[in-house]
């Protein structure tokens, strides 16, 4: 958690060294942290999964190979209504989607709706399930 803290300080430094501002008040700031940081908790436990399963340090880092791809199939990068039908089905029912458009809705002073409460329930689902998951494999392992 703490490396990745670091990383996304250093991002969030080098954005607003490249211009990026917004009129966003501090509590905005400080919600976007904490999404940010539960997601990055749940996605830490997520990964905690095939470290403890896989038999090598290369099988345990393809696990996330089909998460990379999860913000290109989200409406980071373009609104996901001019998706065709099933990609954007996809991209609407995915996490990513509503943290990233919770996250502009802060950074933009734009209510934001029920994609927060979206973004939440992911977060928290993907952590606790991962969570459960986890210590599931931690027991098989040590037993």
């Amino acid at each position: 958690m703490v490396a990745n803290l670091i990383a996304l300080v250093l991002v969030m430094g080098v954005a607003l060294l490249m211009g990026f501002r917004s009129g966003a008040g501090v509590s905005a700031w400080l919600a976007v942290a904490g999404i940010l940081l539960l997601f990055t908790l749940a996605l830490t436990w997520l990964a905690v999964i095939p470290g403890l399963s896989a038999s090598s340090v290369e099988g345990a880092g393809a696990f996330a190979y089909p998460l990379i791809f999860l913000p290109f199939v989200s409406s980071a990068f373009v609104p996901t209504k001019t998706m065709p039908g099933p990609v954007r089905w996809f991209a609407e029912n995915q996490p990513v989607t509503s943290i990233v458009n919770t996250i502009r809705g802060l950074f933009a002073q734009r209510p934001v709706g029920d994609d927060i409460w979206t973004a939440l329930a992911w977060c928290v689902g993907i952590l606790v399930v991962a969570y459960v998951f986890a210590m599931a494999a931690y027991r098989r392992k040590i037993a």
